[in-house]
């Protein structure tokens, strides 16, 4: 199986040794390095019952590359380990390898190595190795009076996986809303240009993708700035499917749902107009949500009449049984 993969993939730029030695060997594009890594574990982040293995390896990549993205990086190695049951033949995995490959070739990220073992799930662990595009963006540099902005829309990812539990249950056929829900969860894209637009512009004071759902991302970012934020619950970006199925009033998937891997960032407000003209250059729509404040890092999220709504829960919990 790793001499497959070894002969299907492509050296890549910089790459002076890929797989098949101990080690491998890249040249250091920049002084300074982004590195990121990534676990999935069946069972905790992904179900084969609704998750096909080349839509997981898609996304197995998809979420490290967000974490370059986060930074203004540029993504260039990547090494892929995985632990993989019995049950799962060196063709089934084939399928895995299909999906990782084209969002690799896709963002010109060369594979240069990993591991394989056996495991009683299938444990997928990503290490992506980039170099910022100039200086990393980090979550401390926010600023009382900041903007606050998302990339996209909101929600899509933590809904399309209530619809995919739902229909596994019920059956049926799903609706076109629902299969667009569906490919949000399943194949999220990286936001890699976008990042590197407002770090090479050093427009975002501080960033972060959207992971664990837009308040407790959010919540990291007023930790390590030392601010607080209030953002709209009217201004956040939902999608047509999104609108379509669960309407506009019920907004906890939008807030607290995770998986969208959009960047959320702050931005002085004397970029406002500098902003407003990246999406033309991006290729996505970015959306000013709310603001930093002083004082406590809490995230006060207010409805269309200034008045305060609460959530029973922030965003995703790794640890919760």
């Amino acid at each position: 199986m790793i001499e497959t993969i070894r002969r299907r993939t492509p050296k890549g730029r910089g790459v002076r040794i890929g797989i098949g030695d101990d080690a491998a060997s890249v040249t250091n594009r920049r002084a300074a390095s982004l590195i990121t890594a990534d676990l999935l574990i069946e069972g905790r982040h992904f179900d084969l019952r609704w998750t096909s293995l080349s839509d997981l390896g898609y996304k197995s990549l998809a979420v490290n590359l967000s974490d370059i993205a986060a930074m203004g990086g540029v993504a260039d190695y990547v090494i892929l380990s995985l632990g993989i049951p019995r049950r799962l033949d060196s063709k089934v995995i084939a399928v895995f390898y299909r999906g990782f490959e084209a969002l690799a070739r896709e963002c010109s990220v060369a594979l240069v190595g990993g591991d394989t073992n056996a495991a009683a799930k299938l444990i997928v662990s990503v290490c992506v190795i980039g170099h910022p595009s100039t200086k990393p963006v980090e979550r401390r540099g926010a600023k009382p009076g900041d903007d606050i902005y998302v990339t996209g829309t909101l929600g899509d990812s933590a809904l399309g996986l209530k619809l995919l539990r739902r229909q596994k249950r019920a059956g049926g056929t799903a609706s076109a809303h629902a299969r667009t829900l569906f490919m949000r969860h399943h194949r999220p894209t990286p936001r890699l240009a976008t990042g590197a637009l407002l770090a090479k512009n050093e427009l975002a004071t501080a960033m972060i993708d959207i992971s664990d759902g837009l308040v407790q991302d959010l919540g990291h970012i007023c930790r390590a700035s030392g601010v607080g934020a209030t953002i709209h619950a009217d201004r956040l970006p939902l999608s047509p499917a999104y609108r379509a199925l669960c309407g506009t009033d019920d907004i906890v998937s939008a807030l607290s749902g995770g998986e969208d891997y959009e960047l959320l960032f702050c931005a002085q407000r004397r970029n406002r107009a500098r902003i407003e003209k990246l999406p033309a250059r991006a290729g996505v729509t970015i959306t000013r949500i709310g603001a930093c404040t002083a004082g406590d890092p809490n995230v006060a999220i207010l409805d269309a009449s200034g008045k305060s709504l609460r959530i029973r829960v922030s965003g995703h919990d790794h640890f919760k049984s």
